[in-house]
Formats: C-alpha cells, structure tokens, sequence
C-alpha cells in the first residue's frame, strides 16, 4: 500500500514554514499521557507550523519503550489528520531504527527523520550503509538528522540520495558551517535542508545566508505565536523584530537553558508547564529545571510579553 503522501510532497511541504518537535506528555508517575499529547496538538496545530515532528529529540524518543512510541505516533497521526503532517522519529541501532521507521509508516506517519545511531563510532560507510538500509525499508520520506555520532559528509550524502529516491532532506545538528555550505552547494535541490541547531532562532538568519531558510522551534512548544512571528521576521529580512526577540528573550532564554546539560529539553517542558500545557516530567537521564530555573524562566517569559 503506497503512502498516502508521496516522498516528494513531503520534501515540498519541508522546504518551507516552520517546523517543530512537540514534547511528549507524561503523568506526574512518568507514564504516557495521551490524553494531554493530543490536547497539545490540538493546541499547537492552529499556529500554522508545516509539519510537525513526533517522537522527536525534544519529544524524548530516546526514553520511550517500543508500545508506547506506536502509542505515541498514532496518537499524533489520528489527532492531526487533515490540520499538519506528522513525521515520526526513529533512531538507534539500525534494526531498531528499521521496527520504528515501518511502525510509523504503518500508523500512518507521513514520513520519517533518522535521528543518529546509537554509541558505536564507525566510518563514512558504514554511517551510509545504516542511512540506505532505513531509508529502503520504507516508502515514506526520509529527512537524516546529521548531529552526534552521524556526520555525513558531501560524497556519502550524494550517493545515498541517488541511490534512495525517498532521501529527501538534510537536517544539520553539528553547526559546522564549512559541512553545510558543502552540502548545500554539493546537493542542490535535491534535497530539502533543515536547521537543527538548539536553540534554532539564534542560528536562523545566519542559516537562511547559506540557503536553509526553514528550521525547527523547540520553543513552539510554549510560546508558539512568537516562535511563528520570529521565523517571518526570518523569512522577511526583518531584522529588527528578530534582534528585539534576541535581546529580550532568546539570549536571556539560552543563559537558563546552559545552566546544565540536558535542559535544552527540561526547559521546554517547563516553559510548558509554565504557560498552562504542563507536559510532566521529564524522564531519567534528564533532570527538571530546579526551582530558581522554574521562576527565572517564568519571570522572563512574562517580562518579555512572548506567547
């Protein structure tokens, strides 16, 4: 059965707009709470993001368990059906990565983003082999998120994207800058390319100079219709929309978030919690905001008059 959008309608959808990564509810006890993670994407839906990314990095796919990721991706296909596509992370060892990939598309997910291998440091080839057999194990498109033990370069990315069609887009985690003008000068438009740096609005205008204009917002998640008037002030060369942002609340924003390592999800549930879409906690390794964090960010959002 093909998919019901083909790997080239999603590359067109991802080459524009905002995109993001909708945390994941938990209970107070750390369960999946599907109830509160359909609320959130209703919630979230309206603001007119052009896709949306579930079981992503801030969405805790590393802690989720193989039920409750189907549990999780049905739950964002079946609530955003007709509102914004849904494409569903998978990652880890590549027969894992291969389960998650074919579950999502099974549950309907419009494509995929290959979050990076699990640990093992290996070469170019075998990084590209790990890419071919996910991407040829599905019939969804696929975005590769290049961050952490995956670092594809030029020659490998090309030869995946001709030898697997449903290759259709690049998403930069590592901030090389020399990597992605290579890239993108290399590729072309075969592929559709996406900012993947935390926090991305720091990075934007900079990106959209080397030709990736479309990234993703974790902050979305909380303060989703400036998250959206920020990446127009991108799309629009406005310049001073997107310093008074800078100034007033992503760079004092960045000063919490790089208090401790982890909390570039952690803070993103708080600032949820803090706006009224209280996700829950976040699950071990990572650690909650503590107290004086909670207040800080609170004060900043509120000061800042973002929402």
């Amino acid at each position: 059965m093909p998919p019901s959008m083909s790997p080239l309608e999603l590359q067109n959808i991802l080459s524009a707009g905002l995109l993001s990564f909708p945390i994941t509810d938990f209970t107070p006890a750390g369960e999946f709470n599907p109830a509160g993670y359909a609320d959130r994407l209703r919630w979230l839906a309206p603001y007119g993001a052009s896709a949306l990314f579930a079981a992503g990095g801030t969405g805790e796919y590393f802690s989720l368990e193989p039920r409750e990721y189907s549990a999780v991706i049905r739950t964002a296909v079946e609530t955003c059906d007709g509102l914004v596509p849904i494409l569903a992370g998978a990652g880890g060892p590549t027969r894992v990565a291969i389960q998650y990939a074919q579950e999502a598309e099974r549950l309907g997910a419009k494509g995929i983003l290959l979050l990076p291998h699990y640990l093992t440091e290996t070469n170019q080839d075998g990084v590209a082999a790990h890419v071919e057999q996910v991407c040829r194990s599905v019939r969804l498109g696929v975005v590769v998120y290049n961050r952490n033990v995956c670092r594809l370069q030029p020659h490998h990315l090309e030869k995946l994207a001709d030898s697997n069609p449903n290759l259709i887009g690049y998403k930069d985690g590592l901030g090389d800058i020399e990597l992605m003008v290579s890239i993108r000068r290399r590729l072309g438009s075969r592929l559709c390319y996406l900012g993947g740096l935390p926090t991305a609005e720091v990075y934007a205008a900079a990106y959209k100079a080397m030709g990736v204009p479309v990234y993703s917002s974790a902050v979305f998640n909380f303060i989703p219709q400036t998250a959206i008037d920020f990446y127009r002030a991108v799309a629009a060369d406005d310049f001073a929309t997107q310093n008074r942002l800078l100034d007033s609340f992503f760079l004092p924003y960045l000063e919490i978030r790089n208090k401790s390592a982890g909390y570039a999800v952690s803070i993103v549930k708080a600032g949820a919690r803090i706006v009224g879409h209280d996700g829950g906690p976040v699950r071990p390794p990572l650690t909650d905001l503590k107290p004086a964090e909670m207040e800080q960010l609170a004060g900043l959002i509120a000061e800042a008059g973002v929402g």
